[in-house]
């Protein structure tokens, strides 16, 4: 599963998610961090709307819904489970 977390400097709800999902145990997460101030598009699409986390998924990101800052690392794993695994079954299977 191949994670991005759009996010940006001082953004204290995108480091608390940040590192919740530093704790995720599931081996099969990649995470990439865009920081949206580095490009004016990112920052015209999610300035108002950070942290967003979007799914790659056959070369396209599909967006995920907001995860509660409240919530805890199970919680998370959960939610990833629930809304992830819907769009694996998307990817391409070669074997």
């Amino acid at each position: 599963m191949y994670l991005i977390v759009y996010s940006k400097p001082g953004c204290h709800l995108c480091e608390g998610l940040i590192e919740k999902l530093a704790q995720v145990t599931n081996p099969t997460l990649e995470l990439e961090i865009r920081d949206i101030t580095t490009k004016e598009e990112w920052f015209d699409r999610y300035q108002y709307e950070i942290p967003v986390m979007r799914v790659l998924v056959a070369g396209t990101e599909k967006t995920l819904p907001r995860f509660s800052p409240a919530a805890s690392v199970a919680q998370l794993e959960k939610f990833l489970e629930a809304k992830v695994t819907p769009y694996l079954s998307q990817e391409p299977n070669f074997f």
